[in-house]
């Protein structure tokens, strides 16, 4: 690597606080403790950044009850200007903020480039939904009286974010809250916390007031989040991540009977028929399942083509998905970083080993790549028989299990054969039969002949257990709005 390049990647890092930020304020871990940020493409450690302890977690939440008191009653347009302000920040920072992104995640700069403009794009929409938070006023059905109704913010709330998106998946949290004159807390994941260190650095100098938004980072999230979960000044939960995980929570946020917002794993079908464009189906395949690397909870894991082209189909995804370039995303050219970590790369090689174990036919791929990092490399499977575990589970990689239908009912049935329900995408140019399958698919979203949903102006969430509440449009600010309703005697 050039010396420019190192002196410009050190001085990203160095840029960014390595404290937590509880109450306005940049301070130690109780204890002084750290712990490391991990280069996923080499292994290397990046830097070491504060570990927080349950005082720490309390001391955060104390925080931002004690700042909801202020911020509850500030005016709208005073929240919105403060987003519009970290928007601008945001966009002036892209290629800086996307360097620390592949730095501490590893996707490809350019990918990153993209979650940075997508980032700031919910801060830019929650400026302008901060001013139009509304109520009614109605004539009571009788004529004796009147019905009013007011929207006010719920209170202190709790984040809990993922590292495959480290800065979106907290922008989507945190300009609504902010918009509907919320306080939180965040935390952020151990392995990429640098980009929401960042992001706090950044609302900082736009000039939200301290105590709104607090981060605390921790090896050991259960340990710091419980206690907070089950506080009583806490009003909402709101976590991205695993299934599995999300039980916990909801188990736990029940003691309190918080509001609680999940947006959970995903196994997404992405169905192909006989009449679909297949230069729009393959394009879009290698959207939906290689944006990422595959490691994001809409990754198209399961694509299910008809038989009359499926081979053709096969054939042209291996070509473009086994020409992709692999390596460290700070390099030119590359578009498949390295997965998060060993444990992450390891899932993905026993999900395809089983596979092929059980007669399944890798394509391309379907073996790690040598050297340092925890590279993958690109795969298409074919021939999947029924019982692959790959088909059950959510692969977080580079993986493209391909598998043929005969009918629209089959292809139907066997895209809603899962326990989740996020997404799905659908590839046909018959109309009648893109409303009837749409409307056939257990997901709450779904691509209809596009490889991508992602959209600030768009409510995200799934059904079943993909989770339950809505990140997004004008549907997301009501996550963080009760309402409350006033009989009047007139």
């Amino acid at each position: 690597m050039a010396a420019t390049e190192t002196t410009s990647e050190q001085t990203v890092l160095d840029s960014v606080r390595k404290q937590l930020f509880i109450g306005g304020r940049w301070v130690d871990a109780t204890g002084g403790e750290t712990l490391p940020v991990e280069d996923p493409a080499t292994g290397a450690t990046l830097c070491e950044i504060a570990d927080a302890k349950v005082e720490d977690a309390k001391a955060a939440l104390a925080a931002a009850d004690e700042a909801f008191k202020t911020f509850r009653e500030v005016a709208p347009r005073e929240r919105s200007d403060i987003l519009r302000r970290a928007y601008d920040l945001i966009t002036e920072r892209t290629d800086e903020l996307a360097l620390l992104m592949t730095l501490e995640m590893g996707k490809p700069v350019a990918e990153s480039k993209g979650e940075i403009a997508y980032a700031a794009n919910f801060f830019r929409w929650y400026a302008e939904e901060a001013v139009r938070i509304n109520g009614r006023f109605t004539v009571n059905e009788t004529g004796a009286g009147r019905v009013l109704t007011m929207q006010q913010p719920i209170g202190p709330c709790l984040f809990i974010t993922p590292w495959n998106f480290p800065l979106a998946m907290g922008t989507r949290k945190i300009g609504p809250a902010i918009a509907a004159g919320c306080s939180m807390v965040v935390k952020p994941a151990k392995q990429t916390p640098l980009s929401m260190l960042a992001l706090a650095g950044i609302l900082e100098q736009a000039g939200l007031p301290g105590g709104v938004l607090n981060v605390v980072t921790s090896k050991s999230s259960g340990t710091i989040m419980e206690p907070l979960i089950r506080d009583p000044r806490t009003r909402k939960l709101s976590f991205t991540g695993s299934t599995e995980v999300g039980r916990k929570l909801i188990e736990q946020s029940a003691e309190q009977v918080l509001k609680v917002s999940m947006e959970l794993g995903g196994n997404a079908p992405l169905l192909v028929f006989e009449d679909a464009d297949l230069d729009k189906a393959v394009e879009g395949a290698l959207l939906a399942k290689m944006r990422n690397g595959g490691e994001a909870c809409t990754s198209a894991n399961r694509i299910y083509v008809h038989e009359s082209v499926a081979q053709e189909f096969s054939e042209r995804l291996a070509a473009q998905i086994g020409g992709l370039k692999v390596g460290r995303g700070t390099e030119d050219g590359v578009k498949v970083g390295p997965l998060i970590d060993e444990a992450q790369r390891s899932k993905v090689a026993e999900l395809v080993e089983d596979a092929v174990g059980k007669g399944a036919r890798a394509v391309v791929g379907g073996n790690r790549v040598d050297g340092p990092g925890y590279f993958y490399a690109p795969t298409v499977l074919a021939d999947l028989p029924d019982d692959a575990m790959i088909l059950r589970e959510e692969i977080f990689g580079p993986v493209a299990p391909v598998i043929t239908f005969r009918s629209d009912d089959e292809a139907i049935a066997r895209a809603n054969d899962t326990e989740y329900g996020l997404v799905a995408y659908v590839f046909t140019q018959d109309l009648n039969r893109a409303f009837r399958v749409c409307e056939a698919l257990d997901t709450g979203m779904i691509g209809l002949n596009q490889g991508m949903v992602s959209n600030a102006g768009a409510p995200f969430g799934g059904v079943k257990q993909s989770g339950f509440g809505r990140e997004g449009g004008p549907e997301g600010i009501d996550e963080y709005l009760e309402t409350k309703y006033i009989a009047m005697n007139v």
